[in-house]
């Protein structure tokens, strides 16, 4: 079921606004247990007795004036090509792994800046992605954050291994994993969005979700999702959204899918060459 609105700006603003309460009532829930089910659940990386997950309740009005900044700036296109970031800058990165070959280092602040390009793509597909937009936004925004006092991922890693705190909800660490499965997320939907026959998003969602997130989610988060489904924008609405055209989002897609694809395997190395582990 697809809701319709009278206009773009009506779309985004509405959207934002009510999205708790109307469009998560799709999958028979409230907006405090989606807080406790997204936020506060440890599968997901939250902390339902600490911080973060009492902080992002306690901000959920901060987050939806985000949310609707960033709804209205999709849909008005804003001239800028928001795939063409993201394309380019995940290319710079993809250029500095293949220039550095074994000694390749990957700087915080790049990686951090690439990733955020990124975000606005999950508040454009709706409440399936709800969960991963929330979580997503927070956990780049640490490494962000981190970016002003480490300089590299190898030493982000490190200094969380020293203290011991490599598993410990809200490490920098613990957020590296979860922002490199956000972007391999969005690496399997471009790759099926390219491949796609029709103008439903629901198949290249699902198997993109299934791929990545799934595995790390139980049961009641992977039926919320599947609900979600239901309710994705069309392929037209999203590249409207984008302000791109076939061809041109193909292109940009394509560019992200393989620049991508080496830094996400960086990444994992990382992980497993210091024997952490990927599947936490």
């Amino acid at each position: 079921m697809q809701r319709k609105y009278a206009s773009e700006r009506v779309d985004a603003m509405e959207h934002a606004k009510h999205m708790t309460d109307k469009e998560i009532g799709l999958i028979n829930t409230s907006p405090i247990r989606l807080w406790r089910c997204v936020v506060g659940n440890p599968e997901i990386g939250g902390d339902p007795k600490g911080k973060e997950a009492n902080a992002a309740r306690n901000n959920s009005a901060v987050y939806r004036r985000r949310l609707t900044i960033q709804s209205l700036w999709m849909a008005e296109g804003n001239g800028d090509k928001t795939l063409r970031k993201i394309a380019d800058a995940f290319k710079d990165l993809a250029t500095v792994l293949s220039d550095s070959h074994e000694s390749a280092v990957v700087e915080v602040a790049p990686f951090s800046r690439a990733c955020s390009l990124v975000s606005p793509l999950f508040a454009s597909l709706g409440v399936a992605f709800k969960f991963a937009e929330m979580d997503y936004v927070a956990k780049v925004d640490d490494l962000a954050e981190a970016s002003k006092s480490i300089q590299t991922l190898q030493s982000l890693i490190d200094l969380d291994v020293q203290a011991n705190t490599v598993r410990k909800a809200g490490s920098h660490t613990r957020n590296l994993l979860r922002v490199k499965r956000g972007i391999d997320m969005v690496r399997v939907l471009f790759e099926q969005i390219i491949v796609m026959e029709g103008n439903s998003l629901k198949d290249p969602a699902s198997k993109a979700y299934e791929q990545v997130f799934a595995p790390h989610h139980g049961w009641a988060i992977r039926k919320a999702v599947s609900a979600g489904m239901y309710v994705l924008p069309t392929r037209e609405q999203l590249l409207k959204k984008l302000n791109e055209d076939e061809a041109s989002a193909k292109v940009q897609m394509q560019i992200y899918v393989t620049a991508s694809a080496p830094l996400i395997q960086y990444v994992e190395k990382l992980f497993v060459s210091r024997n952490l582990g990927i599947d936490w």
